[in-house]
């Protein structure tokens, strides 16, 4: 019956006719659809801007290297157009820039309105460039400019930049550091010639030697705790250092010392150090190799393999010396548990409230790391340990004076503290 009123390619050749229209309304449409004079961003089809909208240009422009940088960068500076703040006609300011003074220039960056300079960090070294300061007066509608007027500034250059030796602003870094290497200089010279260097207390290194003989009078073990990092972490090594000592000291009170470890390289520094600790009790013969053993590289694997040691064994004294994750609290609440005497040490400062809570000594942050100079009393170590003391001890009693000076607008010493990053 359909086939009867009309031909069925008669229907297809219609729709195909009907989509050909609708498509070509959809792509050529807008274009003869666009209004008169509609809002544009390209400076070549922009409407003409009204009379008396034109800024005053800027003027004094100079270019010149940048200070106190590596040589990529020029410093431009002007003078505002007048029409800047009285009249309102600047909206930004457009940086030009040109290797030829005739031209042609190219713009190399923008800046708002009662700017008076700008850097441009993307000039090449070894290369002299000229410079115009166009001030700019725009109209926007709907984030689109209607009209654009500017006035471009006398060319300022050649300008050329170089790399400097030396970064000014960073003068009292320099003068801080000859300060600092200074003082150290001079305790190492004083520890080497005999002289007595005092140096504060610290609680948990001098309680190493009560550790030690604890366990020897209990005639339990002694477990050293070197941490979960490997030996690219600087806290391990510190705790290594301070096993050096421990292990000499319970070769000489003749206690076994254990030192489980969850890295390969870990355990071969610390086997040689107590090896080498026992050489220097004279007691060569007492260590022995299982002394320092491998547990497993994972975190809490480790620290459960400790915790079944501890329970088990139930030694009088615990070292955990190095660098410490979540284990913390696991190992150390475990040590409190079987009431061993523990020594503990950290530069995590997550994981120091732990130790704090659950063992007798922690060694807080730099303590650790001044171990090494605590113990072995060697007089670079000593030196250079006063030195940086003395050297903190200088920037406290600045901190303070300057609080009070500050405080009453007597002096600003902040000033020669700044340091430009």
């Amino acid at each position: 019956m359909i086939a009867g009123f009309f031909d069925e390619r008669e229907f297809v050749r219609a729709r195909l006719t009907a989509i050909s229209i609708i498509l070509f309304l959809l792509v050529i449409g807008p274009v003869f659809g666009q209004p008169t004079g509609a809002p544009s961003n390209n400076p070549d089809t922009l409407n003409t801007p009204p009379p008396d909208v034109t800024p005053v240009m800027a003027k004094n422009v100079v270019a010149e290297d940048n200070p106190n940088d590596a040589g990529d960068a020029i410093l431009i500076t002007w003078t505002p157009s007048l029409d800047d703040h009285e009249n309102g006609k600047v909206t930004l300011y457009r940086i030009l820039r040109s290797e030829k003074k005739d031209g042609p220039f190219k713009v190399v960056g923008e800046v708002p309105s009662g700017s008076n300079l700008t850097i441009d960090n993307d000039a090449e070294g070894d290369k002299e460039f000229y410079y115009k300061v166009a001030a700019v007066n725009q109209m926007k509608q709907d984030g689109r400019i209607i009209w654009e007027a500017s006035s471009e500034s006398d060319v300022a250059g050649p300008a050329k930049a170089t790399a400097q030796w030396f970064d000014a602003r960073r003068l009292n870094v320099f003068v801080g550091t000859l300060i600092l290497c200074g003082l150290i200089i001079y305790f190492i010279s004083q520890a080497k010639s005999g002289k007595k260097l005092f140096i504060r207390k610290i609680a948990g290194l001098d309680a190493v030697d009560e550790a030690v003989g604890r366990a020897t009078e209990m005639g339990k073990k002694i477990f050293f705790i070197p941490g979960t990092s490997d030996m690219d972490n600087v806290q391990t090594i510190a705790g290594l250092t301070i096993l050096g000592r421990v292990a000499q000291l319970a070769a000489e009170y003749e206690t076994w010392i254990e030192v489980p470890v969850s890295r390969s390289l870990v355990m071969v520094t610390a086997k040689e150090m107590v090896k080498e600790a026992y050489s220097k009790a004279g007691r060569p013969d007492a260590f022995h190799e299982d002394q320092v053993h491998y547990l497993t590289d994972d975190q809490f694997g480790y620290a459960a393999g400790i915790d079944g040691m501890f329970v088990r064994e139930k030694p009088a004294t615990v070292f955990m010396l190095g660098n410490f994750y979540a284990e913390s609290l696991i190992l150390s609440e475990t040590g409190n548990s079987i009431g061993a005497i523990q020594i503990a040490g950290t530069g995590q400062p997550s994981q120091l409230p732990f130790f704090v809570a659950a063992c007798d000594y922690t060694l807080i942050g730099e303590e650790l790391f001044a171990a090494s100079a605590y113990l072995s009393r060697e007089p670079k170590l000593l030196g250079s340990l006063k030195g940086q003391d003395i050297g903190k001890a200088i920037i406290l009693v600045a901190i303070l004076l300057g609080v009070v000076l500050e405080s009453f607008n007597l002096f600003q010493l902040s000033n020669y503290f700044k340091v430009i990053g």
